[in-house]
């Protein structure tokens, strides 16, 4: 089949996805490489498809995407001359790493002196190329701002032994930080409340969706990578097809001609060049037709992309490991700390130390607002694992947290320390406790914080007492209330969603002025939708109204 062939459908659902795009900053532009799985008109809602609901989505990426770059790199070395070496080095485009005005420090080294490695990979919809557009479609957003439609970090153990991805929707409302584009210098104003993940490539580059991570996480992000979705679909033919299976007899055309126009019979099947954009495109005919079946046909093909780079004898041949690291070098932008072939090299062999079943991929858990989704609690304790070091798969031995780094800033005395306390103990079966947040704060002034006040006009929902502050100045105040009423260390966080420090008594103090920690839980939660990396067993379900025989 012919790339025009593909692009019939590009510009079909191009056309569509167009109005959508105007509505969020150029909105959520249906793309090759969507593995985020919100590319429909009305910006993700469940008719339409994105998220799908909490989970489900975008697990199994980061690790197809960060390992097809990587050994693809791995390969370019090989019986390669020094100016072969130069010129693969030239491919790789390189951007700052961020952007933001708040760092997160580095974590603690292990016993061994080992730290962990984070990586954040994005996926650009760029239409900046006369293939980029014919892939994507919609030639009215030719050359506007890319937006980072696949984001997922890569965390990897410090001991090397586990690998955890962590994939966010791209339609994640949140505020993106202020952001200073490093090729013109113009700064980009912090977001005025809450808006779509997705925009923050559009304020400076990649450098603000890694600030915009570490804003919402308070992960500390090594390195990113960031790959268009021609690049993507080239591999495929350098690695010589990926197989993707069918439950039944597919053909994604509906009766006015929308659909990718992939056509396949029951069963596995490589694919490879048009007939892998056409299956990472389909939606029409998966399951229920929506983005999330798209997102897990796209978990699918990347998966065993990976599986063809780990195990397929034919990558021996010279030719096609040159053509693999061609490939792979012209489709990345990375941080200064992997502008090389080497550098790429180093690092893919720390990646390829880890087993398949060592590594667990997650959706971070969220819930609808609107036609969009918001973190849940359960991301946070996603993130804290992440943050902690903890793997996901639950085969760690037990870790006592270590104890964070002191604060630059150290706190305010107590009298002159302001602390506003919210009443957060509203769960799914148990109304809010009354009164808490007078009672707590009572307690604070009682122990000399006489400037802590009750705010009952706000009721929010939080499972755990946490202490939240904005910014790095007030780090050693929030640490300082948690630890008069004994909260954790690990219940204090950094929140761009608070304008001082503020305590918010959560579901586990609904009664009582003493605090008990309840028992610690390093366990993945349930609505991450967990997929361990060695699972091969994926077929997609083809609805029966596009099927033939």
């Amino acid at each position: 089949m012919t790339r025009s062939g593909v692009q019939e459908e590009d510009t079909q659902e191009g056309a569509a996805d167009a109005s959508e795009r105007a509505e969020a900053g150029r909105g959520d532009g249906d793309n090759g490489v969507d593995a985020t799985g919100d590319g429909t008109t009305n910006g993700g809602g469940k008719d339409g498809g994105e998220p799908g609901g909490p989970g489900r989505r975008r697990r199994r990426r980061v690790l197809r995407w960060t390992a097809v770059v990587l050994a693809a790199v791995l390969a370019g070395t090989a019986g390669a001359g020094y100016l072969y070496y130069e010129h693969l080095n030239d491919n790789i485009k390189q951007d700052v790493l961020n952007l933001g005005d708040n760092k997160v420090a580095a974590p603690t080294p292990n016993a061994a002196g080992q730290t962990p490695l984070n990586i954040l990979v994005i996926g650009s919809d760029a239409r900046d190329s006369e293939e980029n557009q014919q892939l994507g479609g919609a030639r009215e957003t030719f050359g506007s701002t890319p937006l980072a439609d696949v984001q997922m970090l890569v965390h990897l153990s410090a001991d090397r032994s586990n690998m955890s991805v962590v994939s966010m929707p791209r339609d994640t409302l949140l505020e993106i930080p202020k952001c200073t584009d490093p090729d013109d210098g113009e700064v980009h104003p912090a977001s005025q409340g809450r808006v779509m993940t997705n925009q923050s490539l559009g304020h400076g580059g990649p450098g603000c969706t890694v600030a915009t991570w570490q804003e919402l996480t308070g992960i500390h992000i090594d390195h990113f990578v960031m790959v268009d979705f021609a690049g993507v679909v080239s591999m495929a033919d350098a690695v010589g097809g990926v197989p993707v299976c069918v439950d039944a007899n597919i053909h994604s055309r509906d009766g006015t001609g929308h659909g990718s126009g992939l056509k396949l019979a029951q069963g596995t099947h490589p694919v490879k060049g048009e007939q892998a954009l056409q299956w990472l495109r389909t939606r029409y005919g998966f399951e229920d037709g929506s983005d999330l079946a798209r997102a897990k046909a796209q978990h699918m093909y990347l998966n065993s992309m990976v599986r063809v780079l780990r195990e397929n004898a034919t990558l021996s041949s010279p030719n096609r490991l040159r053509r693999l690291a061609e490939e792979a070098t012209a489709a990345l932008t990375v941080d200064p700390g992997l502008d090389t072939v080497k550098k790429l090299y180093d690092l893919s062999n720390e990646l390829r130390e880890v087993k398949p079943e060592r590594i667990t991929m997650t959706t971070m858990p969220n819930r609808y607002v609107g036609a969009r989704v918001e973190p849940t609690e359960d991301a946070e304790q996603l993130f804290r694992l992440v943050r902690e070091d903890i793997a996901l798969d639950g085969k760690d031995a037990k870790k006592k947290p270590s104890e964070p780094e002191p604060p630059a800033d150290p706190a305010a005395p107590d009298d002159e320390l302001a602390v506003q306390v919210l009443n957060g103990t509203r769960t799914d079966n148990l109304g809010t406790a009354p009164g808490r947040a007078n009672a707590i704060a009572g307690l604070l002034v009682d122990r000399g914080f006489t400037k802590a006040v009750a705010d009952p006009s706000v009721l929010p929902s939080e499972a755990r007492t946490v202490v939240r502050y904005p910014s790095a100045d007030l780090e050693g105040d929030a640490r300082r209330v948690a630890k008069t009423l004994g909260i954790p260390a690990s219940s204090v966080q950094r929140s761009t969603d608070v304008s001082g420090v503020t305590l918010v008594v959560g579901a586990d103090w609904r009664e009582g002025t003493a605090y008990e920690e309840p028992g610690s839980d390093d366990g993945t939660p349930e609505s991450a939708e967990a997929l361990n990396g060695a699972d091969d067993s994926a077929c997609m379900h083809v609805n029966p109204a596009f099927t033939w025989s």
